[in-house]
């Protein structure tokens, strides 16, 4: 068996459904034709148009998407409304003969009760896919296709006085006496009920509207819209023609024309299904439908982009490019030249455009050639894409820092307290074997001290205690208070009793130290000066020395960068300002409201 889709199952599928749309567009044209005759009227040209809506639309889904049972729904609504047309227009011109073709025509003419009962029920609870909302509408759905059922078959059997708006000549197929009512009731009932599982239909699509995504929301206001006006145009067609042929005339259209007509409408504006409508020649590509924006494209990406991984990010925008302009595959490309692709990848790029410290690259179109509108999409989806290349970046520095941070900790308990504390096991094993004096244990007893000393170092290199318990301007200060060159502290006074979340506090704090720790190395400073503040939602803390300085870009400094991804990572931003013999200046900011 051939898959799915592929040119020997594709023929059966678009012959069945350009047979139902012929069908149903002839006996909407031949209808109208033979219920108004020749010349025809301007406004019954305005109905054929309208009622030819339904089969084109229908007929585009189903061969685009033949999988999907809505575009078979509609085009089995289609055909219902044509050869109700037909029927009209047979009666209209046989009925009165009450022979075989005022039976057929009757027979016809009863189909529009089927018209009625899908555009009311079915085509507005499946949209847009062709499936149920959800389970505990299949008995509902039984329901309305056993009270369709009804409704024909009471249009169909009921006696002439009944439905005598549907047969003006009577009808030639309805039953007399007690059948006639048992019709007729049937007839009603299934009307009614019909009627009422649309109105339940129209509330869900209402609430569904109201708690789906912000895509799905633009398409069932539509269909919100649509079933509206087809629900109202029926409650007011059979009393129309009493108030006018106008009236009656913009019923009849509204309600064979208004879903199907939103429905065009969602195909063409929302892409629904995924379907894009186009003339494709050698070398023209014109595009019908309206080019979805880049905020709806990135309002329809925004919350998966919030649960994803920088890199993942990176992927679901590639496949928001390759989409919106209909690519074969689209690739971002981040300044390590690390690559994220989106479909398969075969070829050289054709359009490629800067985004951030990468760039974005496209393969060919699907169909036809990039034009400006394709240029001007893609220079806006930039920006967002060159933002998430920057967070990728950071991320992917943030992960190396953190190695890096591990990785001394390992070189430094492993280089210092390691040693002195394998020193000072074999001190003890000594002294105890040899029952060492008062020297030797004076000397063990130096050495666990010196242990001790350095392993709160360490600690404090980690995240110091007293960060924890006093704060930062506490910590920064006895940081401060021993080093071998005279260091000024300044703090506001409302940083003495004010505490902020701790990984802006030891943000701020490791970047006092790695500042301090540079000038010590680096600057040969005689005076070093920190200050703390906070004001305006920011605090800010600055390192200034009076070392020698050195010329921007110089090597030594690379501790800082770091911890510049560290605080833009928390939304704020670091700064080092030199000149040679003229010292250095280290500040940096992070959001802190009050």
């Amino acid at each position: 068996m051939p898959p799915q889709g592929s040119p020997t199952s594709a023929v059966p599928v678009r012959v069945l459904a350009a047979s139902m749309a012929a069908v149903s567009v002839a006996g909407i044209v031949a209808g109208s034709l033979l219920e108004i005759g020749m010349p025809v009227p301007f406004g019954q040209w305005l109905f054929i148009v309208a009622c030819v809506i339904l089969p084109s639309v229908g007929l585009l889904i189903a061969v685009r998407r033949p999988d999907n049972p809505y575009g078979w729904l509609l085009l089995v609504t289609a055909v219902c409304l044509g050869l109700g047309c037909l029927g009209v227009g047979v009666m209209v011109t046989y009925g009165d003969s009450h022979g075989p073709l005022a039976v057929a025509a009757a027979a016809l003419v009863s189909l529009f009760s089927v018209f009625y009962g899908l555009s009311w029920v079915f085509i507005p609870l499946i949209f847009p896919d062709g499936r149920l909302p959800s389970p505990r509408w299949r008995p509902v759905a039984w329901i309305a296709g056993v009270a369709i059922l009804l409704h024909w078959l009471g249009v169909l059997l009921s006696p002439d006085e009944v439905y005598a708006t549907a047969f003006p000549h009577g009808n030639p197929l309805g039953l007399e006496g007690a059948a006639g009512l048992l019709a007729a009731f049937a007839g009603g009932l299934g009307q009614l009920t019909v009627f009422l599982v649309a109105l339940s239909v129209l509330v869900s699509l209402v609430r569904r509207g109201r708690r789906g995504l912000l895509a799905e929301r633009r398409r069932l206001r539509w269909m919100i819209a649509g079933a509206v006006a087809t629900l109202g145009s029926s409650v007011v067609m059979p009393i129309s023609g009493q108030v006018s042929q106008a009236v009656s005339w913009i019923a009849a259209v509204t309600a064979a024309a208004a879903l199907p007509a939103v429905i065009a409408t969602v195909v063409f504006r929302h892409n629904l299904l995924d379907i894009r409508v186009g003339i494709r020649g050698s070398r023209l590509f014109l595009i019908f439908d309206l080019r979805p924006t880049v905020d709806e494209l990135l309002t329809e990406l925004g919350p998966g982009l919030e649960e994803a991984e920088p890199v993942e990010q990176l992927g679901r925008l590639a496949g928001a490019v390759r989409a919106g302009l209909e690519t074969r595959w689209a690739a971002v490309t981040l300044a390590d030249g690390t690559r994220v692709v989106a479909g398969g990848e075969d070829g050289e790029a054709v359009l490629t455009v800067p985004a951030g410290l990468g760039h974005i690259a496209c393969g060919p179109k699907v169909a036809g050639r990039f034009n400006a509108e394709d240029r001007r999409l893609l220079g806006a989806l930039a920006v967002p894409i060159g933002l998430a290349i920057q967070s990728a970046g950071l991320a992917a520095r943030l992960v190396n820092a953190q190695e890096a941070e591990r990785r001394r900790i390992e070189r430094n308990i492993h280089d210092g307290a390691q040693q002195q504390l394998v020193a000072l096991i074999a001190g003890l094993e000594l002294a105890r074997a040899t029952g060492g004096g008062s020297g030797s244990l004076a000397l063990l007893r130096e050495q666990a001290r010196q242990t001790l000393t350095d392993l709160r170092e360490l600690a404090a290199g980690i995240h110091p205690s007293v960060l924890s318990q006093g704060g930062l301007a506490e910590a920064v200060e006895e940081r401060c208070s021993r080093l071998p060159v005279a260091t000024t502290v300044t703090a506001d006074p409302a940083l003495r009793s004010r505490r902020f979340p701790d990984e802006i506090e030891g943000a701020l704090y490791f970047t006092v130290s790695e500042a301090v720790a540079n000038a010590l190395k680096h600057a040969e400073a005689s005076r070093i000066e920190v200050r703390l503040a906070w004001s305006g939602g920011r605090l800010r803390v600055a390192v200034s020395d009076d070392g020698v300085g050195f010329e921007r870009g110089a090597p030594g400094h690379g501790g800082l960068g770091a911890l510049a991804d560290r605080i833009a990572a928390l939304g704020g931003g670091l700064d080092v300002s030199s000149t040679p013999g003229e010292g250095t200046l280290v500040s940096a900011w992070v959001p802190a409201p009050g």
